[in-house]
């Protein structure tokens, strides 16, 4: 357990000394008013520095601290995400930026309430998975109930026209009431009902029916609608092995929108070459292997439903983003966890990572389950504190 803690954390540390470097780099040739561009390059990485401190604390502070704990504040906090998600759709309150309303904005700070809220909907799963373990095979208890508190949050997000992220957080959702024990008779109906759903959504939706295209014909339309992506494949094909160097990628002067936040990983690609994406995509799958062990070896249910939630967020995360930077997906404009600028994602992420160090903390040694598993219902050794 000490040693996949140890793995963890070393593994977040080398993402986050990797994104504030890139962050530097990607963010050197936005220009600000009146300022050169390594000046708005130091804006955003003072900013990041500042959001990472915040995120380092809150992961410290819940390292330290019982995870279970958190089963007398779950319904607290998936309230309060409900609200803040309520009120970002409020105009004059929320934030709207190229049609979406997913920010609160005071003093040049946003923040994204849905980041927010995937914790707090995941922390709600695991209590509810523990708390009636014995009737999620059930139809009612095991689909019907916790469906509607995810139907709420994910639908409220979804409405902010965040659909990555909805859609991320419906599959973390879906995965954790697997592993609480529903029944596939019951899970599949919805999953399919939702997959119909989102696909009439996206033919009748004129913005995502052209990503879906790009993607499909990025070739054809690389001087338009695929422009993003096939820059971004370039970019990636450019930086050969070693890559470029640091700070002498091409495709970041324009070419790559977003290149700060959903298209950093082109930017690692480019100036860093083929060597660095690799060990990026090397630390992610060491990090969820960690997340799952932690978890499986956890003291109780709720440890392994709140871990195996919060490793799978990551992961799937990560996963998403470089499959749409290498367009083996569509866009759909999500950070890559502990890399991409972005205050509100870095400060969850680090939250989440202290989660999974208090787990593993307070977790069993894997002999020690397994012999616990064998032992017969009444014995000495499973009345534990």
């Amino acid at each position: 357990m000490k040693l996949a803690a140890t793995i963890l954390v070393f593994c977040v540390a080398a993402l986050l000394a990797l994104g504030m470097v890139m962050l530097y780099s990607s963010s050197s040739v936005m220009p600000l008013k009146g300022d050169n561009n390594a000046q708005a390059g130091a804006m955003y990485l003072i900013k990041q520095l500042i959001w990472c401190a915040l995120g380092l604390m809150a992961g410290a502070v819940v390292a330290c601290m019982d995870y279970r704990v958190l089963k007398k504040i779950t319904w607290p906090l998936l309230a309060f995400a409900v609200v803040l998600l309520m009120l970002v759709l409020v105009p004059h309150i929320g934030l709207r930026i190229h049609g979406a309303r997913r920010w609160f904005s005071y003093g040049g700070v946003s923040f994204q309430p849905s980041e927010f809220a995937k914790l707090a909907l995941i922390i709600a799963l695991a209590w509810y998975g523990e708390r009636f373990q014995r009737h999620m095979p059930l139809f009612k208890r095991g689909i019907l109930i916790p469906g509607l508190f995810i139907g709420l949050v994910v639908g409220l997000i979804f409405i902010e026209m965040d659909v990555g992220n909805a859609l991320l957080l419906a599959t973390v959702s879906g995965i954790l009431l697997l592993i609480a024990g529903i029944r596939l008779k019951y899970f599949l109906p919805p999953v399919l009902i939702l997959a119909v759903a989102v696909s009439i959504f996206i033919y009748n939706n004129p913005t995502r029916n052209e990503r879906i295209y790009s993607w499909l014909h990025v070739e054809e339309t690389r001087h338009d609608k695929g422009m993003q992506a096939y820059q971004s494949m370039l970019a990636l094909g450019s930086g050969g092995l070693t890559g470029r160097g640091l700070g002498e990628g091409r495709q970041k002067l324009g070419f790559v929108t977003f290149s700060s936040t959903d298209f950093i990983f082109s930017v690692i690609g480019e100036e860093l070459g083929l060597v660095a994406t690799l060990l990026v995509v090397l630390a992610f799958v060491a990090l969820v292997i960690c997340g799952i062990y932690i978890s499986w070896n956890s003291r109780d249910l709720f440890g392994l439903l709140l871990g195996s939630g919060i490793t799978f967020l990551i992961g799937l995360q990560a996963f998403i983003n470089i499959g749409v930077v290498t367009s083996v997906l569509p866009n759909k404009g999500l950070l890559l966890p502990f890399i991409s600028y972005g205050g509100s994602n870095l400060l969850i992420m680090l939250t989440c990572v202290g989660l999974l160090i208090s787990i593993a903390r307070k977790g069993y040694p894997a002999r020690r389950v397994m012999r616990e598993a064998m032992e017969p219902v009444g014995s000495p050794v499973l009345n534990h504190s």
